[in-house]
C-alpha cells in the first residue's frame, strides 16, 4: 500500500533494514480504531518485504489505541453518512454467514502479527482499550511505558473481544483472570500488567523509545534463521504434548545444521 493510502485510513508503516514500524497514526482521535484500517492492516501483513526481521506496531501521540472507533457503533450512522465507512449499520444488514465472514477479514488485520519471519512488538503508552488491547496482544513481545492503561473493554459495550485477543490472553494470564477481565471490562496498568505476565519488558513513561531500541537490538543480533525456527518451535509448544514437541523441536534443529553447514562451506 502507499504512504497516502495508509494515510487516509490512520497508518504508517516505514521500513528500515530489518525493522519495520507499523503506527496507528490518528492522535486526534487517540488512534480509535476502524475496519478500513484492519483491512489495511491485512493488506501490510502481506507486503512485508522478506528481510524484516522485527515488527514494531505502536500508536502516534498521548496513548496506544483507545480501541474502537464508536462513532462505528452509532445506530443513526449509515455507511452513506460516513462516506462508505463500514458500520455496525452496515454490518447487521448482512446475513450471520456474511458477518462472520466479515469479521474474519478484520481479524487478519491482527492475525498476520504472528507470521513467523518476524517477531512481532507493541510499543504500549497510555490507553491500550478494547481493540487497542487485542492488537497489543496481537504482538509477540510487549514493551509497556509506567503510564499504560489496559481493559478489554468489549463486554461494556455488550459484546465480546472479536479480534483474535482471547487467546494470548489466557496463554498470558490463565483462564481465570482472562475470564474476569473479560467479563468486567475493569481498567488495570502497567504494574498489574506485569505481574499479569503481559509485560516483557516494562520502563518509565519517558522510557518506551530506549526501551525498545535495546529489544530491537537484541532480537536482530542473533541469525535470522535462528530466530524464525526458534518463533516457530515456540509457537507450537502450548498445543503439543512433550513428545511431539521434542520432535518440533530435533527437525527444526535438523534445518539449523543444514544452514550452519552451508555457510560454513561444509
Amino acid at each position: 500500500m502507499t504512504p497516502d493510502e495508509l494515510a487516509q485510513v490512520g497508518l504508517r508503516f516505514e521500513v528500515d533494514g530489518p525493522v519495520a514500524t507499523l503506527t496507528l497514526d490518528r492522535p486526534e482521535r487517540r488512534n480509535a480504531q476502524t475496519p478500513a484500517m484492519w483491512r489495511a492492516m491485512a493488506r501490510l501483513g502481506a507486503e512485508v518485504p522478506d528481510e524484516v526481521r522485527v515488527v514494531v506496531v505502536r500508536g502516534a501521540g498521548v496513548c496506544f489505541s483507545a480501541g474502537l472507533d464508536r462513532t462505528m457503533l452509532d445506530p443513526a450512522r449509515s455507511a452513506a453518512d460516513g462516506g462508505g465507512d463500514e458500520t455496525v449499520v452496515g454490518l447487521l444488514a448482512q446475513d450471520d454467514e456474511a458477518i462472520v465472514r466479515t469479521i474474519g477479514d478484520y481479524q487478519q488485520g491482527f492475525l498476520w502479527l504472528r507470521d513467523p519471519r518476524f517477531v512481532s512488538v507493541a510499543a504500549v503508552h497510555g490507553h491500550a482499550i478494547g481493540a487497542g488491547f487485542q492488537l497489543a496482544l496481537s504482538c509477540d513481545l510487549r514493551v509497556v511505558a509506567a503510564d499504560a492503561q489496559f481493559s478489554m473493554r468489549e463486554a461494556a459495550l455488550g459484546l465480546v473481544p472479536d479480534l483474535t485477543g482471547t487467546k494470548p490472553l489466557v496463554e498470558a494470564v490463565g483462564y481465570a483472570r482472562a475470564l474476569e477481565l473479560c467479563t468486567t471490562a475493569r481498567t488495570f496498568g502497567a504494574e498489574q500488567a506485569a505481574a499479569y505476565g503481559l509485560t516483557t519488558v516494562d520502563c518509565a513513561a519517558d522510557g518506551l523509545d530506549a526501551a525498545l531500541e535495546e529489544l530491537v537490538g537484541a532480537l536482530t543480533a542473533p541469525m535470522a534463521g535462528a530466530v524464525r525456527a526458534t518463533k516457530q518451535v515456540v509457537q507450537q509448544a502450548s498445543a503439543n504434548d512433550l513428545a511431539t514437541q521434542c520432535l518440533v523441536e530435533r527437525t527444526a534443529q535438523v534445518g539449523r545444521f543444514r544452514e550452519l553447514a552451508a555457510l560454513a562451506g561444509a
